[in-house]
């Protein structure tokens, strides 16, 4: 018999791009906003540059593209309150959880690997 971890959710979003560059994070935010308006419990895991998302204070990013901080802010409103995030992407960025515009659970390397085992549906943007 294998160890199973408990079930967390519905639906895990995972998130790897940055505000900036291109539309990957605002779909993957707006997807978890949908299912959970339709009564989803949402988590959200953000790795690697999807990380610089939750960073406070964005600017503007080089073509007039808005930062991500708005939808981010309205998590809440959805019940979407489990924010994941990667702990060596974290400290790579030179970034604490202090520097989050939300407060995170921040996951080691074992803790990322069983997140898809414990959420039914696995989303990455």
């Amino acid at each position: 018999m294998t160890d199973v971890p408990p079930y967390h959710g519905d639906l895990l979003v995972i998130l790897r791009h940055g505000p900036h560059g291109s539309s990957l994070l605002r779909e993957g935010l707006d997807a978890a906003l949908v299912a959970a308006a339709f009564g989803r419990d949402v988590s959200l895991l953000f790795m690697g540059e999807g990380i610089s998302a939750l960073v406070r204070d964005q600017q503007v990013g080089p073509l007039g593209q808005k930062g991500t901080a708005a939808t981010l802010q309205m998590l809440e409103m959805y019940d979407i309150d489990r924010l994941l995030v990667d702990g060596e992407g974290l400290a790579g960025l030179g970034l604490a959880p202090r520097d989050l515009m939300l407060p995170v659970e921040v996951l080691d390397s074992s803790a990322m690997a069983v997140q898809p085992k414990v959420h039914r549906l696995v989303l990455t943007f």
